[in-house]
């Protein structure tokens, strides 16, 4: 059925709300968007469009808003040392409330900062003045590790920030790794079932208990002897085939509870004490859920709205359980600390960088909290293409663009403060996000939405600020589909892109062959694989088809799998062509087949041989594990983000892969340097 067309009077009301009424798909095909599609997410937006006079009545709203000259109610501006014109600037107060006269122009000499800007008109609006350019790592080579994964023979059955400390004084002394990058450590919600998907947080501001090492708390330290063996005598066991989120959480809780009584329950949010923005409202969304459940949709009415008395009043009743929330944040922001001091002590070039998810869990904290500025009952995905027919839907929902704007972007500053606290450098998942989103309407399929854009020039700016205060170089996940202007503004913006190996090809060649290491992009940080795609392993065996045919995931089982064994014969070409594998003899036919351990390490020689600004490896591929952390698609089926590394902390110091691997890229670093 053809797409019901949109008559032009929708067209121009869509356009100015950043409604999209066309896309072109991954082909670069135009796609029209049916106009009742149209018409329903303008009214998420509280823009009615159902009839022409709804319509008529909107427009002139606009246009009685556009005669006024109205400035927008946040700008961006981004500074290079040369005066900025801005007609009408009279003054401007900054986060200190220091007090700048200016006169129809910003100073060159202005400073990164937020200020509110007054007009001679009489109008005030948010200001964001921002850096050109995001920090820039230096070149340098590490890890990219799930640390729920990476356990020890101290870690509770997951891997924790102990194991973590660990791991980078070890690689940074032995390997010279400058760089690990860690899977989003956003906090889940604080009752069962524990949602084990890093990306689906309860909230991207606060940080996950379950990464806690318990015996490194001072509380620990200071606890008596009898409290010491309560809380011992809960400690998981780290033999396990499968990571328990929920097991681990109800041992931690209970041992992190006996401390914080033996600590003489402390409140962090006694008026006395300066905790986070936001702090008390997890430590409330997180007392209300142990009552009334982590649905907070489901909650009694009163209580779904953050900012009423009935929220006011269940504050004051569940206090001690608000101490012991906010209480708990505060230990995984001093152990987060130590990573990071750490990683500094012991000389890596970067450090640790963090991933953002691109949303959070619509029934979570940050969805109670934030309302105002969520699309609520919205899911963002993908639209309906030749890799997934029906669309994707993500099950997150979406900042609303006119709320962000309204209220400064507020959420989105704390939001990049709170993770880049901890960080020196951010990966942000899906970085087309800060240009647009696709909104799939309540009860509706992703075929039935369509993208809503953002103020990207705002947004960019707020990261680029934000990333300069906290002196953190900034990766953007740019794989499969971005729009030209995505890719052009990382580069404006000195943002690193991903280079994936499987997909570095030369896509304008025929045949779209495999890329050499000297044609990988420089502007990268590059891998073998990603949590989503096959390990190294698994791609030689070809797992990632095994896998998905027997879950009946593929359509025509047997086309992939010779597409697998084709891709399989490109890299080994490849890897030959190289040098980095025997060449067959003159006299062979054939060529004779390497061990797969011979072709891994042949694979992240090539890695390493790239120009890309980041290099980073992961335990998966060094140790040939065939599994890959999560696979797309399914939920209960796989054992997502639930699978530990095959070998523990102690186990790698001594595994003669890890040695063979690291030295390619210690080599080509040190040849770098001279």
């Amino acid at each position: 059925m053809s797409p019901k067309p949109v008559p032009e009077d929708l067209r121009r009301l869509a356009a100015a709300h950043g409604v999209a009424t066309g896309y072109r798909n991954e082909r670069r095909e135009p796609v029209d968007v049916d106009a009742d599609v149209v018409i329903r997410v303008l009214g998420l937006l509280e823009v009615d469009a159902g009839t022409a006079a709804d319509r008529r009545r909107e427009l002139a709203r606009l246009a009685e808003r556009e005669s006024a000259n109205l400035l927008k109610p946040t700008v961006a501006v981004r500074l290079d040392g040369h005066p900025k014109p801005l007609p009408a600037a009279a003054s401007l107060t900054g986060e200190d409330g220091d007090h700048i006269e200016v006169r129809d122009e910003l100073p060159a000499e202005l400073s990164p900062g937020w200020y509110r800007l007054q007009t001679r008109d009489g109008q005030e609006t948010t200001l964001v003045a921002a850096p050109r350019q995001v920090p820039q790592p230096p070149a340098t080579w590490g890890w990219m590790l799930q640390l729920y994964a990476l356990r020890s023979s101290r870690s509770w059955g997951i891997g924790d920030l102990g194991d973590l400390r660990e791991f980078l004084k070890w690689t940074a002394a032995e390997h010279e790794a400058g760089v690990v990058l860690l899977n989003p450590l956003h906090a889940p919600g604080p009752t069962h079932p524990v949602q084990p998907s890093p990306y689906t947080p309860s909230s991207r501001r606060f940080a996950n208990p379950l990464a806690l090492r318990i015996e490194d708390l001072d509380a620990y330290r200071r606890a008596d002897p009898e409290t010491r063996a309560e809380v011992d005598a809960l400690r998981v066991s780290s033999g396990i085939q499968r990571v328990d989120h929920d097991l681990v959480w109800a041992a931690k809780r209970a041992a992190l509870e006996a401390l914080w009584r033996s600590d003489g329950r402390p409140s962090p949010l006694d008026a006395s004490a300066p905790s986070p923005s936001g702090l008390r409202d997890w430590a409330t969304y997180c007392a209300l859920a142990e009552r009334y459940g982590d649905r907070w949709t489901g909650w009694p009415e009163p209580l779904r709205d953050v900012a009423g008395p009935a929220v006011a009043e269940a504050r004051r009743e569940l206090a001690p359980r608000l101490a012991f929330h906010a209480w708990v944040q505060q230990r995984c922001a001093e152990q987060l600390a130590a990573v990071r001091a750490d990683a500094h002590d012991a000389g890596m070039a970067v450090g640790v960088i963090h991933d953002l998810a691109v949303g959070v869990d619509p029934h979570g904290a940050d969805a109670w909290a934030l309302a105002d500025v969520l699309a609520t009952g919205v899911s963002i995905g993908a639209p309906p293409d030749n890799y997934t027919p029906p669309g994707q839907d993500w099950g997150l929902p979406p900042w609303r663009p006119d709320r962000l704007a309204a209220t400064a972007y507020t959420a989105l500053r704390d939001m990049l403060r709170a993770v880049l606290a901890h960080a020196d450098g951010l990966r942000i998942d899906h970085v087309a996000g800060l240009w647009r989103l696709w909104w799939i309407p309540p009860g509706d399929s992703p075929a039935r939405g369509t993208y809503v854009h953002y103020d990207a020039e705002v947004m960019l700016a707020v990261l680029a600020l934000e990333a300069h205060r906290a002196r953190a170089a900034v990766i953007g996940e740019d794989l499969g589909t971005v729009e030209p202007e995505v890719t052009e503004a990382l580069a404006d913006n000195g943002m690193l892109g991903c280079a994936v190996s499987w997909f570095v090809r030369g896509e304008s060649a025929p045949g779209q062959p495999l890329l050499r290491p000297p044609e990988w992009p420089s502007r990268a940080a590059a891998s073998l694989s990603t949590h989503d795609l096959p390990t190294a392993a698994g791609f030689l065996r070809g797992e990632h088809v095994r896998a998905r045919a027997e879950l009946g995931l593929l359509p025509d089982a047997p086309a992939e799998l010779a597409a697998a064994r084709t891709e399989r014969a490109e890299w080994l070409a490849l890897l030959r062509s190289e040098g980095l594998l025997p060449s067959p003899d003159a006299e062979s036919a054939a060529p004779p087949e390497p061990d797969e351990a011979t072709i891994i390490a042949a694979m992240h020689r090539l890695l390493a041989a790239t120009p890309s600004r980041l290099k980073l490896i992961s335990p998966y591929d060094v140790l040939a594990e065939t599994r890959q952390p999560n696979l797309p698609g399914t939920i209960d089926e796989y054992p997502n983000w639930r699978l530990p590394l095959p070998e523990t902390l102690e186990q790698l110091r001594t595994d003669p892969r890890i040695a063979e691997i690291t030295a390619a890229f210690r080599t080509v670093a040190a040849s770098d340097c001279h």
